[in-house]
């Protein structure tokens, strides 16, 4: 169903519905999906790209986790966010490649450091 593709930016990955994101290639048509790390049930929201890593969060899963997707290598990493509550709706990367996030139903604002960019 790929009408429900939300397009961030061409040739780069996508957030959709059922777990997964995805990416489209306008060039060449070619749609390309990948599970989240929690399955159907993770909804994936608040995207960022740092250095060519997706990084967004798992809404639908408690705690909400954070989660790191490289699209060169097809991997995933997760972590559980500490305060174990709140959904993150809104996420920004920061002049130092950090994300400030936002979680709107505890009210709290996290700033998260990437200490290696290049895993």
């Amino acid at each position: 169903d790929r009408a429900k593709v939300a397009l961030i930016r061409q040739n780069r990955p996508a957030i959709r519905s059922k777990g997964r994101i995805g990416r489209l290639d306008p060039s060449t048509g070619e749609f390309k999906e990948w599970d989240s790390p929690s399955g159907p049930r993770s909804h994936p929201y608040s995207l960022a790209v740092i250095n060519d890593k997706i990084w967004y969060n798992e809404s639908g899963m408690r705690p909400d986790a954070l989660v790191r997707f490289d699209p060169q290598t097809e991997s995933f990493q997760s972590w559980a966010i500490p305060s174990g509550v709140g959904i993150i709706r809104h996420v920004w990367v920061t002049r130092e490649n950090k994300l400030l996030i936002h979680q709107s139903s505890s009210n709290r604002v996290g700033l998260v450091t990437i200490k290696d960019l290049a895993n």
